[in-house]
């Protein structure tokens, strides 16, 4: 065959195709295969992609969903009553009124960020199910080229679950948008360091979370046992965020059937206790909901109001949370819950507070727990505690899954993940993440004591991943979805001039304890930036120095070069070419395998990418050499196989396309078309041909009409007039005998054994490059990729079978 062909293993659940010559000068209005680079486009792409986020469900699912959520999602943002009236008045309560000013802020900050922008606008702009920042640029990047490695290829848009429509090219605004993301290199580099910066701000609050809840939680034993230190209480809950990071290894799903109830107990609890304190001290306090009460807050206090923004606005606090962790459940769950569940909860909490702050103003530092009756104080404290540590598991679990998705971004330095689910492919725990966020979570409470400072240092992660979320969600209105100008500039006036707001009264406590966050997260995005530009550089240098096809054919036919049985499995990043790696290792070691694969692990700005559509496959050169090129595509979310069953998998898909190639390629331009009548023509010709040749064709060579044929087909929406069927039961008995024997000839080289070839390549700055780039390279870089996981242990490969070739780039 051609050294052009591409091809894919079959697609299981599709109907069979039809192979018709499409004669270009006879039909113009057919539009012709492009080829890509080596690669041809597939076009047996599925009907659509059902989301998670918006299918059509039951309304008993619904229900179930509804409840289950309650658990996941809303500990984080349910457990804010405990410490938001003392983060907000931290020098007291000055005059009466104010608390209903601060009650009407609340009310309103609530429904305006939490209610209308995350929970019906952000919802919607869903990656296929996933949310947070994250989700956010990886649609964004769906729809317009905004990856800084060049490995995007015309196939991966082919991909079933890769895009939920065109994009709005007919829309000036929306053209002008991908333009602008595509050619501007700067606004790229932008979009990128805006993305890590919220994505660093996330795994920053997964370590205050933690300490500004439990400590709020189990400082309430001061009210039965007054002559406990603040020392005391903080050693207590540093115990207790031992034992909630120690239980992380064994994966939420053990645990989570428990927290649904617990947290649904929580929310009456304190929704019940607000009924309660409103009645017996002031109902007046609901003249909140007038908003005059808020002007006359700010012409009180002036700026002293504005300063307590940074207080205020932890109300909505683990918002991102449950933007982030909205792949487990539907958008309707999420909203119903939400309305009907925690939204009347948490407000009755604190208009209850203010209630009783009116008669007890002086009770502000610990207001919760005061304005509990005395007979609830107990089943309220544990669960407080409990509600705390449940709120902090969604912090950690969102830390651990945005950690791993910056590492199929190449944003992250290896690191092992663990999946504790086999159920949930999103249930992830990371060791030494893990202990990481453990230590900082301890130092922040011991070195804080107090969920005043905590709470400052916590209002920043919120507010900057907010007026981040809100920028990104301006792209995906202009780019994505079909609104109207007047509705996105709404947009964004309202949202980006309130969090503006409170942006900058939070900056102007910095000294107070924000700055610890910001260190976190500019410590987190120099390592993320150093690791991302090193892995482009490396990229680029490749591509730059690819194998010409010459050199390529050159080795390949040297008299000298022994053929080794068994299987060579060559990783590279390059899914396009050779790399430069490959002659190095035939200088050094004048062999290679009887089957040779380039394999490239491909990670797409999707979710998950289906079995059947996860390798391509092309031949590299002659067809009798048996050098292939693989490109093995995964989603963000999607978990990395065993080494055997990767190769499993791989071996039956390379059987498949050994097959494709043969029987539906008859060269030139080709197109293949759907139909549910070619199955039983396929069967006659095994059939014809086993009565023949007296060789039985196996089960799993044979064509179903789930299967799909090779990369390079194209599926049209022309008439039936347009082509002409193929007629396969002429097929050629010489060729099927001969892919009989090529697939047998690939299983017993693998039955010989197979080796995994490992590029380790050692990256150094260029002599002449700048100071920065050295410091970069060959210092920060080298530091973190020596103390990172090794390639092996990344893709489970038996030490034993891998064979390392080293080589020197200078970027």
């Amino acid at each position: 065959m051609g050294d052009d062909v591409l091809g894919r293993g079959s697609r299981r659940d599709q109907e069979i195709v039809l192979v018709d010559i499409v004669d270009d000068d006879d039909h113009d209005d057919v539009p012709a295969v492009r080829r890509q680079d080596s690669l041809y486009v597939d076009a047996t792409r599925a009907s659509g992609a059902n989301h998670r986020g918006g299918q059509e469900e039951s309304w008993a699912r619904t229900l179930r969903l509804a409840f289950q959520c309650v658990g996941i999602l809303y500990g984080d943002i349910g457990t804010s009553p405990l410490f938001v009236y003392s983060s907000t008045f931290k020098d007291g309560v000055r005059h009466p009124d104010d608390l209903l000013g601060a009650l009407s802020l609340i009310i309103y900050s609530f429904a305006l960020f939490t209610i209308v922008k995350y929970v019906f606008i952000a919802l919607r702009a869903n990656d296929d199910g996933d949310g947070g920042t994250f989700a956010l640029y990886t649609l964004i990047s769906r729809h317009a080229k905004v990856s800084l490695i060049p490995n995007q290829q015309a196939e991966d848009e082919l991909i079933s679950k890769y895009n939920t429509g065109k994009p709005l090219a007919t829309l000036r605004r929306a053209r002008w948008m991908k333009e602008l993301l595509e050619t501007n290199r700067a606004v790229k580099i932008w979009l990128f360091l805006l993305t890590i910066l919220a994505t660093a701000m996330v795994i920053s609050d997964a370590v205050l979370t933690p300490a500004i809840s439990v400590l709020s939680a189990v400082g309430g034993l001061k009210e039965k046992a007054p002559n406990l230190t603040t020392d005391e209480i903080v050693w207590i809950t540093v115990a207790t965020l031992v034992v909630l990071f120690a239980i992380q290894r064994f994966g939420t799903d053990k645990i989570g059937y428990l927290f649904a109830p617990i947290i649904l107990l929580w929310l009456l609890l304190i929704g019940c206790v607000g009924i309660y304190n409103t009645i017996k001290f002031d109902t007046g306090v609901l003249r909140a909901f007038n908003l005059k009460y808020i002007i006359d807050y700010f012409r009180r206090n002036k700026k002293d109001g504005w300063i307590s923004l940074s207080g205020i606005l932890l109300c909505f606090t683990g918002t991102e949370a449950l933007f982030s962790d909205l792949g487990y459940f539907s958008i309707r769950s999420i909203q119903l819950s939400f309305s009907f569940g925690l939204v009347p909860s948490v407000l009755l909490a604190y208009i209850g507070q203010a209630a009783y702050l009116r008669e007890h103003p002086e009770h502000i530092a610990n207001t919760f727990y005061r304005s509990t009756p005395n007979v609830m104080f107990w089943p309220t404290f544990i669960l407080a505690v409990a509600a705390s540590i449940i709120g902090s598991q969604a912090m950690i679990s969102c830390a651990f899954a945005t950690i791993s998705h910056l590492q199929t971004l190449n944003c992250f330095p290896r690191v092992k993940i663990l999946h504790t689910s086999r159920q949930y492919s999103g249930q992830l725990y990371i060791p030494e993440v893990n202990f990481l966020l453990c230590v900082g979570a301890c130092l922040v409470t011991i070195g804080f004591k107090t969920t005043v400072i905590i709470g400052e240092a916590h209002a920043i992660c919120v507010v900057f991943v907010m007026i981040i979320t809100t920028l990104l969600l301006t792209i995906v209105m202009l780019l994505v979805w079909k609104v109207s100008i007047w509705y996105v500039a709404l947009f964004f006036i309202v949202f980006m001039s309130s969090e503006s707001i409170y942006l900058s009264a939070v900056l102007y406590q910095f000294v107070h304890g924000e700055y610890v966050p910001v260190a976190m997260s500019v410590f987190l995005m120099i390592v993320m930036t150093v690791w991302h530009y090193v892995h482009v550089k490396r990229y680029e240098f490749e591509l730059e120095h690819t194998v010409p096809r010459d050199k390529v054919k050159e080795l390949l036919e040297r008299r000298d070069i022994q053929r080794v049985p068994g299987v060579g499995l060559f990783y590279t990043d390059l899914v396009q070419g050779i790399p430069p790696v490959f002659p190095h290792l035939i200088e050094k070691i004048p062999s290679i395998h009887s089957v040779l694969i380039f394999v490239s692990i491909k990670h797409l700005p999707i979710p998950s990418v289906d079995r059947s559509e996860r390798f391509i496959f092309r031949h590299v050169d002659k067809e009798e050499y048996k050098v292939f090129q693989c490109v093995a595509r995964y989603g963000y979310r999607d978990p990395m196989e065993e080494a055997k069953d990767f190769v499993d998998a791989l071996t039956e898909n390379l059987q498949y396309y050994i097959r494709d190639v043969n029987f539906y390629t008859t060269g030139g331009d080709q197109q293949i078309f759907r139909s549910t009548s070619y199955a039983s023509s396929i069967a006659e010709s095994f059939a014809s041909y086993e009565k023949h040749s007296g060789h039985a064709v196996y089960a799993e060579e044979m064509l179903t009409p789930a299967e799909s044929f090779s990369e390079h087909t194209k599926q049209l929406s022309g008439r039936s007039k347009h082509f002409k069927q193929f007629q396969v039961e002429n097929m050629n008995m010489q060729k099927m005998e001969k892919v009989q024997q090529e697939q047998q000839a690939i299983l017993r080289e693998m039955e010989n054994g197979v080796v995994y070839i490992l590029g380790e390549s050692d990256i150094v700055a260029s002599p002449h490059s700048s100071l920065l780039n050295k410091i970069i390279v060959n210092y920060i870089y080298s530091f973190l990729r020596k103390n990172c996981r090794n390639g092996e242990k990344m893709l489970s490969i038996p030490r034993s079978q891998v064979l390392k070739v080293g080589i020197a780039y200078e970027i």
